[in-house]
């Protein structure tokens, strides 16, 4: 499974993915998760009790998948928001335990002019 973690409609994060799914043959199936903005904000009282179907769905995939791979632009030297809350969905889980995951990033140089 791949998560894309760009808000962009036209994200080069999500290009680069698909282009790895072409690339790939059919060495391995991959799912792409480019929904991340229609996620709710995280809620921990709603974290373990009373997830929404779509926070649910979300672990279904995570932890259905044989491995994660995260590509994500850098935004103001973090992550997006909407990465950050679809983690956050999972801490009350162990879906990651255990799990290869991976991550690119793909973003300009870091280099910030003043």
């Amino acid at each position: 499974m791949a998560i894309i973690g760009s808000a962009s409609s036209d994200s080069a994060n999500l290009k680069l993915v698909e282009k790895i799914a072409i690339l790939k043959g059919t060495q391995f199936n991959l799912t792409i998760l480019n929904n991340l903005k229609n996620l709710p904000h995280f809620d921990p009282e709603l974290s373990s009790d009373n997830p929404s179907k779509a926070i649910i769905n979300l672990r279904n995939q995570i932890d259905k998948a044989d491995g994660i791979i995260i590509c994500t632009p850098e935004y103001v030297f973090s992550i997006p928001s909407g990465l950050k809350t679809a983690i956050e969905w999972c801490i009350s889980t162990t879906i990651f335990a255990d799990k290869p995951c991976g991550l690119i990033t793909a973003s300009a140089s870091g280099v910030k002019d003043m």
